[in-house]
């Protein structure tokens, strides 16, 4: 009786409304996890000058502590995905965030160059365990005419995540060394996860999922891949992000170089371009409603891109304007792109977002560590253009498959 009445209550439940105490404390929650996630991904990004010089290793190999960690996520964002189907979303996330705060830790000990990139690969499998799940927790525990806005406040609330762990370690690093800015990154962290433990609502709509076993999660992959919809999102998130990773990964070496001779505790200022991000991304799912999706991440990926241009000037104030504009056009595309993977999936919507995030961030991983090479060999504008080329590629897809219906005179 008890069981039915409980049932009963949570069918007619329809998740924490805007303005509610439940609604701010879910989405403060997944403020905090996006801080001790990201802080903790991209860590080592606003010291890697110091970490190439103190190591005495290539902008390439540098770069590779943050695709390294973006690997580990992206190969385990899946099987997380699956895990959090079996024993909740919040326990998930819980597990992962400390798994990823505990190795952190270890990081700025790592003796050795190869145990540093092991850390970080490790680092980055325990984190996989954040991103697909929290769009998919605030699915069920969010009403639905307020999941849009609560998944483009996530977003925001990421870029404020990764923001705050590079204006810490940039002048931490300039000041005692990146091992020291690692350090003090993972307590940031560990504050974050601490408080994301206290203040994340108990799970009111989630049903733990059947073991579907290895074929079925086979046919609930296949189904996702062979949908042209969802492959031009994955493949969006894999070229935007990679290219978006590479501009941010050396962009400080050629500002800390001439003509600019920027020190790395002003380099690390230039995160501060994710607070266009932050706007950006709520801008953008509120536009969606009006012009449409498809409308609102080409015009997202044309502002990225316009942006990107301005950089190739060899003046510090075109290069910064220019990057405040090609993130703020990143992070409006990327709020509609991973929204809308939801929106065309029917069945195995927590996989289908898994999909995007390891495309994301696999895009991350290789276009973000590849760029280091044009870079290296023929200087800014060649990354520049590259990435440039990428958006183009990503708009073209985007307008071939995504074409509006035809409405019938």
């Amino acid at each position: 009786m008890s069981k039915a009445t409980s049932m009963a209550s949570t069918d007619s439940w329809d998740g924490h409304v805007k303005g509610s105490r439940g609604y701010s404390r879910v989405l403060a929650a997944l403020a905090l996890a996006g801080v001790a996630t990201f802080a903790q991904l991209y860590s080592t990004q606003a010291v890697l000058p110091l970490m190439a010089a103190d190591l005495r290793i290539t902008a390439a190999e540098a770069a590779l502590s943050i695709s390294l960690a973006t690997v580990g996520l992206a190969v385990t964002v899946l099987p997380w995905s699956f895990v959090a189907d079996r024993i909740g979303r919040v326990r998930a996330m819980a597990i992962g965030i400390a798994a990823a705060t505990l190795l952190g830790l270890l990081v700025p000990l790592a003796p050795t160059v190869p145990v540093l990139l092991g850390l970080r690969a490790l680092e980055g499998m325990a984190l996989g365990g954040i991103p697909a799940i929290a769009i998919a927790y605030l699915n069920e525990e969010v009403t639905k005419i307020h999941t849009a806005l609560a998944a483009g406040t996530y977003v925001a609330g990421t870029t404020l995540g990764g923001l705050a762990g590079r204006l810490v370690a940039g002048p931490v690093g300039e000041l005692w060394g990146w091992r020291a800015a690692a350090f003090a990154v993972s307590l940031l962290a560990t504050v974050s996860a601490v408080l994301f433990l206290v203040l994340v609502p108990k799970q009111r709509r989630f049903s733990p999922a059947p073991a579907i076993g290895f074929r079925g999660a086979l046919r609930t992959l296949g189904g996702h891949s062979s949908n042209p919809k969802l492959l031009s999102l994955y493949l969006q998130a894999f070229l935007l992000m990679g290219g978006f990773v590479a501009v941010y990964n050396y962009l400080g070496f050629r500002l800390h170089a001439e003509p600019f001779g920027l020190p790395a505790t002003v380099v690390s200022l230039i995160f501060l371009a994710y607070l266009s991000g932050t706007v950006s991304s709520r801008w953008a799912a509120g536009l969606t409603a009006k012009f449409g999706r498809r409308n609102v991440l080409l015009a997202g990926i044309a502002i990225m891109s316009a942006g990107l241009a301005m950089t190739l000037v060899e003046n510090l104030t075109a290069t910064l304007a220019g990057l405040v504009i090609f993130t703020g056009g990143f992070f409006a595309a990327h709020s509609v792109g991973s929204g809308w993977t939801g929106a065309i999936a029917t069945t195995g919507r927590a996989q289908a977002a898994s999909l995007y995030n390891l495309s994301y961030y696999l895009g991350s991983s290789v276009i973000g560590w590849a760029g280091g090479l044009a870079f290296q060999a023929f200087g800014w504008p060649a990354l520049a253009l590259s990435v440039i080329a990428l958006s183009i590629t990503t708009a073209a897809v985007t307008l071939i498959v995504h074409r509006p219906p035809r409405h019938s005179r």
